[in-house]
């Protein structure tokens, strides 16, 4: 599969229905969570993602230091559910992390993830900085890669 690393104004139309869709898809709906899933920070992202013959198979939206948070950071790490167990998640992990290290050469890296993946997101070198809190109705960790130069190279 090949990577994409897109700003907003380079997506196409086609590309930004099917990341939001599966966003909705996920975050909204099999999660059953009501948000606002188009909040308004597309637009300063980089979007990163492969696709396959179905589609969107994996995404990741990336933020400058300073749009969102006071560093970098990842956030709406999806991968499509037919894809899941079969190390994409990890693979998009590598690339979002590497896209970061080499276009912006942060000192961390910010993610907030749900308390049930700061295990998978610990194999990528990211460490819990907060207490388990609720963010619509799901349990979440706010998480930091300190040392982000750090490349996981194969994910256990």
């Amino acid at each position: 599969m090949e990577w994409m690393y897109r700003e907003f104004e380079q997506l196409t139309g086609r590309e930004v229905y099917e990341m939001l869709r599966l966003r909705i898809d996920v975050f909204v709906v099999e999660q059953n969570c009501a948000y606002h899933e188009v909040d308004g920070y597309d637009y300063d992202s980089i979007h990163v993602f492969c696709t396959d013959a179905k589609g969107l198979a994996a995404y990741a939206r990336l933020l400058p230091a300073g749009v969102k948070y006071e560093e970098a950071s990842i956030g709406r790490v999806i991968v499509r559910p037919d894809k899941r167990g079969t190390g994409l998640a990890h693979t998009l992990m590598e690339q979002s992390v590497r896209y970061i290290n080499t276009q912006w050469q942060p000192a961390k890296i910010r993610l907030q993830a749900q308390s049930h993946l700061a295990r998978f997101y610990g194999k990528h070198g990211f460490e819990i900085v907060s207490d388990p809190y609720e963010d619509d109705g799901i349990p979440h960790v706010d998480m930091i890669l300190v040392n982000s130069k750090r490349q996981v190279s194969k994910a256990e």
